[in-house]
């Protein structure tokens, strides 16, 4: 066991989320997860929905990939891999012959069997992942038929292709209606969304219907549906779900991906238009609002994600300056918004409650440790105001599955690029092939990076609050010991600092003041005032009541701790 600075470590957080994904299969219900958790009842409940099917099992079977993929089933119980095994069978078995996935009819529920498109993407999320990190052939048939049926079902024009409603059936659409009069309800919701998964299974297999399906859609959503406005704002008119965050943002960052595979610059404007937009309506430490009516007052855990996603595909295009952005999120309210504590849900004694096959209230504090918000609020883990929709669900299936994604997609994105060219963009602690993070930020303004094969150059990002008067650069073990300071040159266009030519076995040590600073914040019309260390929020004025998420944060109060960072053998990304 090495010892390590007790701050942030992604994959840690990844191996609690696991408690949580594998916590809400329902044995009564064959594993079928349940939905939502409300953590405010006496007692707290779980409770499953029409999200149980294509949806939570695509979620949850992608994060489980994910997670396997950061920490390398280091320390896993033994029960989860049944688990996983289980969501991945049922996963298929969800399939019908046409290729899509059916939500199963449920005897208290009031939904009938159809195909809804927001389950075809969570499956093919998963189906895609799966694909890129084993190569089952079965998976990818089944993606295969998923897609071909996908592009069937569109009604296919002339000028764009769309679907006219959220729901398939077997006997085809509900509303022939709805194709004469060329109605295309929430295309982001139904279309755009399915571009990121799409495409990135095209970029691992070469299924040119899948990237045909991008292109239409992408068509569709930029030029045809007025989703977004000439100023990169969301439509707020209900037809548009209201200006729904996270499939807008979701969209933006399946384009953002489109354009950057296909060099298209004009797209990569238009995301990035809408990209700050988004930011003016989020605070600076990532709560954004549901959307722009009812659900402002909530934050869904799925539209943060989303917004990490799209900071790291802007920045991997070169967009470097939205890297600060993708961590001061992952720092504060991602991390800020997994459940580590359960001490305040209080959970039923025995079972005379529950109603079986639908809702618990047995351990449920215990099944949902590592869980993200399903709907919080800027200080709290729970969002619990008199307006909007008050008080709903506290925790989503979509929403644990989407936080492990946003792991995912920051500690992928800590060190990129190649032997030539390898990039540090964000300072947190990972294991890497060419080096190793150490990040002792934000108790330390101090980051260590082992170097473990040679590069031509390293670059690493230094924040822009840390200035550059009193930083210094050293190298140990190396061909030459040697300090730098910030006022030489040591500087790459970029911004970033420029090392070349690192060897095996070098220590580089960058150390820079740490900046205490205070902003006010503005959510769905409240004010904040948030006091910083770095990129991290140390306090909230004022604190929430039900689980306050800021103020004494574990990753904060410093020391050294044991731990070996997993590193794993093949490195693969989204």
């Amino acid at each position: 066991m090495a010892m390590i600075p007790a701050t942030l470590l992604l994959e840690e957080r990844a191996a609690l989320a696991m408690n949580a994904v594998v916590g809400l299969a329902d044995d009564e219900q064959d594993g079928i997860p349940f939905f939502s958790a409300n953590l405010l009842a006496r007692p707290a409940r779980l409770e499953h929905g029409d999200w149980d099917y294509g949806s939570s099992h695509g979620r949850l079977t992608d994060a489980i990939l994910l997670a396997r993929q950061m920490t390398g089933g280091k320390d896993w119980e033994p029960g989860w891999t049944t688990v996983a095994d289980r969501y991945r069978e049922t996963l298929l078995a969800l399939l019908g012959e046409d290729g899509l996935t059916y939500r199963r009819e449920h005897p208290l529920g009031h939904w009938k069997a159809h195909a809804n498109l927001i389950d075809q993407r969570a499956t093919l999320l998963a189906l895609t992942t799966t694909v890129v990190a084993t190569g089952d052939p079965v998976a990818q048939a089944a993606a295969d038929r998923q897609v071909a049926a996908l592009k069937r079902i569109a009604i296919k024009e002339r000028d764009v292709w769309f679907y006219p409603a959220s729901e398939y059936t077997p006997a085809g659409w509900p509303s022939s209606n709805a194709i004469d009069l060329h109605l295309a309800p929430d295309p982001a919701s139904f279309s755009g969304r399915l571009i990121m998964p799409l495409l990135r299974y095209h970029q691992a297999t070469g299924n040119a219907d899948a990237l045909e399906l991008c292109e239409w859609f992408a068509r569709l959503i930029v030029e045809k549906s007025g989703v977004y406005l000439p100023d990169g704002s969301f439509n707020p008119a209900r037809v548009f779900r209201s200006g729904h965050f996270h499939t807008r943002v979701g969209t933006l960052e399946g384009l953002a991906r489109l354009a950057q595979h296909t060099g298209d610059h004009g797209l990569t404007q238009f995301v990035r238009r809408s990209y700050d937009w988004v930011l003016t309506q989020a605070t600076g430490f990532g709560w954004t609002p549901g959307d722009l009516a009812d659900q402002r007052y909530e934050h869904e855990t799925c539209s943060l994600v989303d917004l990490i996603g799209l900071g790291s595909t802007l920045g991997g295009s070169g967009l470097t300056e939205y890297w600060p952005v993708v961590e001061r999120f992952v720092r504060n309210h991602l991390a800020a918004s997994q459940l580590q504590d359960v001490s305040w849900v209080q959970s039923a004694a025995d079972r005379s409650g529950d109603e079986p096959g639908w809702r618990t209230h047995v351990n449920v504090g215990e099944r949902v440790l590592g869980a993200f918000c399903g709907y919080g609020a800027p200080n709290d883990y729970v969002s619990d105001v008199p307006l909007g929709r008050g008080h709903t669900n506290d925790v989503q299936a979509c929403c644990v599955g989407s936080g492990v994604r946003g792991l995912f997609w920051a500690w992928n994105s800590i060190v990129t690029g190649d032997r030539s060219l390898a990039r540090v963009n964000l300072l947190l602690s990972r294991a890497h092939r060419f080096v190793d993070v150490v990040s002792h930020l934000p108790v330390e303004g101090k980051v260590e990076l082992l170097v473990n094969e040679p590069v031509d150059e390293l670059r690493v990002r230094v924040p822009d609050w840390a200035g550059y008067a009193r930083l210094a650069l050293r190298r140990e073990g190396g061909s030459e010991d040697r300090e730098w300071t910030g006022a030489e040159r040591i500087w790459a266009p970029d911004g970033y600092l420029s090392i070349p030519r690192t060897q095996p076995g070098e220590r580089i040590t960058v150390t820079f003041p740490t900046v205490e600073s205070t902003t006010t914040e503005f959510a769905a019309g409240n004010e904040f005032r948030a006091h910083w260390r770095g990129d991290d929020v140390v306090a909230i004025d004022p604190q929430g009541h039900a689980r306050p998420m800021y103020g004494d944060r574990p990753e904060h109060a410093g020391g050294l701790r044991e731990y070996d960072l997993h590193r794993p053998e093949t490195e693969w990304s989204w």
